[in-house]
């Protein structure tokens, strides 16, 4: 399927109240255990996408427009959300992630962009040159990337719970990245 800005928009228009719907006031069994060592609770992967929020999806799109492929976009900080986090509860950082995504949308309709935007070049530090549409195309990916990640982290807190049933639960076999 070929990238298509109002169908992204779209769905990430969404995310924050499925985050919302999914996470606000469940127990913290679910939102602050993780998989492991070096791995994501729920709470951590909302702070994550705060952070990429702040610096990375508006900010990249704005070094397209601006610059073109002549700057390179700064390294996100894959880890970012630990400073952006401290201190808060799930409630505010979803009250947050909810404020920051609809401010990030609104600017995103603001620039209007046409078709021929979408083919503008950027420089990734680590990729090299990319176009707006895979930028914008990836954030939503993203946001589906780190949902999965939510379900997944949650499942495993019952992995031993469900017995002999983990044999057909998906969720259970994934070996996704927890904290990518």
């Amino acid at each position: 399927m070929d990238h298509n800005l109002s169908h992204t928009i779209s769905l990430l228009t969404r995310t924050p109240a499925t985050l919302n719907a999914l996470l606000r006031d469940l127990p913290e069994m679910w939102t602050l255990r993780t998989e492991g060592e070096n791995t994501w609770s729920a709470l951590d992967v909302v702070g994550h996408l705060i952070h990429g929020e702040r610096t990375d999806w508006m900010p990249r799109t704005r070094m397209v427009l601006q610059f073109g492929e002549t700057k390179a976009f700064e390294p996100f900080d894959r880890w970012g959300q630990e400073q952006e986090s401290e201190g808060k509860s799930l409630g505010q950082l979803l009250d947050e992630f909810a404020r920051l995504r609809s401010e990030n949308l609104s600017d995103l309709r603001a620039l209007n962009l046409r078709q021929e935007d979408l083919g503008r070049l950027g420089r990734h530090p680590s990729f090299g040159v990319v176009t707006l549409s895979e930028l914008l195309a990836t954030w939503a990916a993203h946001d589906l990337t780190h949902l999965h990640q939510i379900s997944r982290v949650m499942a495993h807190q019952y992995r031993e719970a469900v017995g002999p049933w983990s044999a057909y639960l998906g969720v259970l076999q994934c070996a996704g990245h927890s904290s990518s």
